[in-house]
Parts: structure tokens; C-alpha cells; sequence
């Protein structure tokens, strides 16, 4: 089963919205075949860990492993459970239940009826961990969140205002706390993930594009907070070249690949984000600026990690960076602490949501 955890991380940033999952054959205690499901809309794990099994008749007497319960519906793909049965595979090891309703114990069902040995649980939290994202999507009908900052060694996630911003968007230059090397690894992040979250004086200051230019992988879907519709249409983020998605208190059509969505900034915003999102099918975001969009998702304890990285710089004054164990404390872990060539990456995990 971890070997077919292992697979399954090889799809993390293509396949959404489907989960990550891998498969592994195995027969007279050898692997005869293995796959993990690359990309929505191709061949799922077990599809692609029964097609490299070069004999067939071995297919009788093995056992298939697999994370996630094998699907037992039409989607773009015929379902899986049908061509386990087909194959006349009789042993099957189930890392985990699939939370979609589309599925939900269907597949497991499925695969008792036709006489099928089914073994679930094995390795199960992790199973879970690997699909936290589409855990929480379906179990707590919200993306999984990723709060994610830079900090100076003193504090401060942007450096006080000593002139007048210019008037021309295309003009902002952004500050930048960390190396290249954090940089970088922030766009593997941005890969990884389905879509990413800044606030209008996020944009206006530093004309973000908010893409993996740094990185192989798709750009995730932008969020971009506008209340007054403030953002020029010379702004990176309106370049059309993402998909993307503004969240304003003002109706306005949608234009090529930017949609609008209207919310109410005199309620709780960070649960009317979630909403959009979930009915959007987002199932991760990246909230990365700034600090008032930051604190808004803390102070509702709407997070399930954040990405601390903090530089060399020092600014001695101006915005001071989000604080996640102020109040919480108890309910916070460390995940991991990494240097980048003396930046330091630290991962947290809220362990309340």
C-alpha cells in the first residue's frame, strides 16, 4: 500500500478534480504490475496497473492494492470496480473509502457482490493524508487551505510606505523578503495546487502574475478579491491567460477566461470564499496575500496549513506578518522546517479543522 502511495504523489497537480491514486499487482509475492491515475479524463490507477501486467493469466490468482476505493460509475472513464471483476482479479486491498457521494462504498459493494476477498483500511490515515484536498472538499464542502507568507527575520511581511505608489500598474515592482531558491520552490507550490488567493492592494502594490513561471506545471486558477472593481484592466491578473476569478460586491458579466462573483463584505468573507470555491469544484487554494486577506481566513480559523517562509531581510517598520498561534496555540503543529540557502520554510498544520 505504500508503494502505491508513493505512485499515487506522481499525480499531485493533474488530476484535479479527481483524487490522487495508485495501484500495485501483486502475485506469488511479486509485483507484476503497477499505474497511478495521471490526469483527469485518462485511464485510472487501476487501468494503467492492469494494462503493464504483461501476462493476463496471472490476473487470476493476484491481488490488486489500491488507496482509494475503484470507482463503480460512468464518468469519463468506465468504472473501475467493473474491470477489476472483468479481469478476474479475486483479491482486492483497499487503502481507503471514496468520500464522493458518486462513489461512497458503491464500488466496495460492487466488488463483494461479484465474489471479490475486500480488505479496507490498510495504511487508511495515510490513504486519507494523501488526499486531504479531496477529503475536505467533500466531507467539509470546502477547499483545503494554504496559507502561505514571506517574513522578514524581524517580522514584517511588507516594508512601511516611504513614497507614492505609481499610478501605472504595470510599473509596481514587488519586494521581495526571500531568495530565489524560496521563490522558486513557492512556484512548485502554486503547481500543486488548484487555484491561489491575493487582495486588491496585493495587486495594485506589486502586479503579481501569480503563475509557475519558475516551475513545470499548470498555473493554478486565481482569486482575486475586488471589492470596488479598484484592479485596472492593464494588471497582470486580467491578462486572461489564467482562469480567473474576482470576488466583488458589484455585478459584472464575465469576459474570457475571468468570471465574477458577487459576495457580501459585510459577513464572515472567508466562509462566502469557500462557498464560491466549493461550487466552483476548487478543491485547494493558496491564500497568499496580503496580510489583512491572511488574518481575515486566521481569524476564522478557515486554514489547514500554512507556509511560512522567512528571509534575510530586515525592515525594522511596516506590516507585521500574520501571527497563526496567537490565540491557538495548543491546536498547532509543526509539519517540517527546511532551509533554502539560509531562507527557512516552515510548514504548520491546524489540527482544529
Amino acid at each position: 500500500m505504500q508503494r502505491c502511495i508513493d505512485l499515487a504523489k506522481n499525480g499531485l497537480g493533474t488530476t484535479y478534480p479527481n483524487p490522487l491514486v495508485g495501484s500495485v499487482l501483486v502475485c506469488d509475492s511479486k509485483i507484476i504490475g503497477e499505474g497511478w491515475h495521471y490526469k483527469a479524463g485518462q485511464p485510472h490507477a487501476e487501468v494503467n496497473a492492469i494494462k503493464s501486467v504483461v501476462d493476463k493469466d496471472l490476473l487470476k490468482k493476484a491481488t490488486i492494492y489500491v488507496s482509494l476505493e475503484p470507482c463503480s460509475h460512468f464518468g469519463k472513464t468506465p468504472p473501475c470496480a467493473d474491470l477489476i471483476i472483468d479481469s478476474g482479479i479475486k483479491t482486492v486491498v483497499i487503502g481507503s473509502t471514496d468520500p464522493n457521494p458518486k462513489v461512497a462504498g458503491t464500488g466496495i459493494k460492487k466488488l463483494i457482490e461479484a465474489g471479490c476477498a475486500v480488505t479496507i483500511g490498510v495504511l487508511e490515515h495515510e490513504c486519507i493524508n494523501l488526499n486531504k484536498r479531496f477529503f475536505t472538499f467533500h466531507n467539509k464542502k470546502r477547499p483545503y487551505i494554504i496559507l502561505k507568507w514571506a517574513q522578514t527575520k524581524d517580522g514584517f511581511i511588507a516594508p512601511a510606505e516611504t513614497s507614492t505608489i505609481s499610478k501605472k500598474i504595470t510599473e509596481q515592482k514587488p519586494v521581495w523578503i526571500t531568495n530565489r531558491y524560496s521563490r522558486q520552490r513557492t512556484h512548485k507550490l502554486r503547481s500543486e495546487e488548484q487555484a491561489i488567493l491575493v487582495g486588491t492592494n496585493t495587486v495594485l502594490k506589486d502586479n503579481p502574475s501569480l503563475t509557475t513561471r519558475d516551475w513545470k506545471g499548470s498555473s493554478p486558477t486565481r482569486i482575486i478579491i475586488d471589492r470596488n472593481l479598484r484592479i485596472p484592466p492593464e494588471a497582470s491578473v486580467l491578462d486572461g491567460k489564467v482562469p480567473t476569478i474576482i470576488l466583488t460586491e458589484k455585478q459584472k458579466e464575465a469576459s474570457e477566461n475571468i468570471s465574477f462573483e458577487v459576495v457580501d463584505f459585510q459577513k464572515n468573507i472567508a466562509q462566502q470564499i469557500c462557498t464560491v470555491l466549493h461550487k466552483h469544484n476548487i478543491q485547494s487554494v493558496i491564500i497568499e496575500g496580503g496580510a489583512m486577506t491572511i488574518n481575515t481566513f486566521i481569524a476564522e480559523n478557515l486554514w489547514d496549513e500554512a507556509h511560512i517562509l522567512t528571509g534575510n531581510s530586515v525592515f525594522k517598520k511596516g506590516v507585521k506578518a500574520p501571527n497563526i498561534s496567537e490565540e491557538k496555540q495548543t491546536e498547532i503543529s509543526l509539519l517540517s522546517e527546511e532551509n533554502l540557502q539560509n531562507d527557512t520554510l516552515q510548514l504548520f498544520k491546524n489540527n482544529a479543522t
